[in-house]
C-alpha cells in the first residue's frame, strides 16, 4: 500500500469537525454517492469522537484503495489510549463504557463495508474502515 493520501491529528473536539470535513471532501472528490458519503462521514465522526473521548486523542489517516475493479476509501483511526478490554462487548449494540447510547462502534461497523478493530488493554486502539464506491 502506498503512503496515506493524508492524515489529521484528532486531539480535541474541533478536530472531530475537521475530520468530518476532510472525509466529506474525500468522498465527494472520489464521486461517492450522497448516501454513501453520509454513511462514511457519520462513521468517521463517531470513530474520531471515540479517539478524543476514550483514547485521549490520536489520528486519522486516509487512503484511496483498489481491489480488482473496485475502488474505495479507507480510513484508519489510531489512539494510544487505555485500549478496549473486551472488543466483543464493545461492539454490542447498547453497550457503552461512558454515558453514550452505545451505538458508536456497532453503528459505525454497520455503516461501512469493512471494519477491523485492533485493541488491547494498555495498547491503544486502531480501527480501519473501508467504504467501497
Amino acid at each position: 500500500m502506498s503512503a496515506p493520501s493524508g492524515s489529521l491529528p484528532i486531539c480535541v473536539e474541533q478536530d472531530v469537525v475537521l475530520a468530518r470535513q476532510a472525509v466529506r471532501q474525500l468522498a465527494v472528490a472520489n464521486r461517492m454517492s450522497l448516501i454513501n458519503q453520509t454513511k462514511l462521514v457519520t462513521a468517521a465522526s463517531e470513530l474520531a469522537r471515540n479517539a478524543v473521548i476514550y483514547g485521549g486523542g490520536g489520528s486519522m489517516e486516509w487512503f484511496v484503495v483498489e481491489s480488482g475493479v473496485r475502488r474505495g476509501l479507507k480510513l484508519v483511526f489510531s489512539d494510544n489510549g487505555p485500549g478496549i478490554p473486551d472488543v466483543a462487548q464493545a461492539l454490542t449494540d447498547g453497550w457503552s463504557s461512558g454515558s453514550g447510547m452505545g451505538l458508536g462502534l456497532s453503528g459505525s461497523r454497520r455503516l461501512v463495508d469493512e471494519f477491523d478493530l485492533d485493541s488491547a488493554p494498555g495498547k491503544g486502539t486502531r480501527i480501519t474502515i473501508i467504504k467501497w464506491i
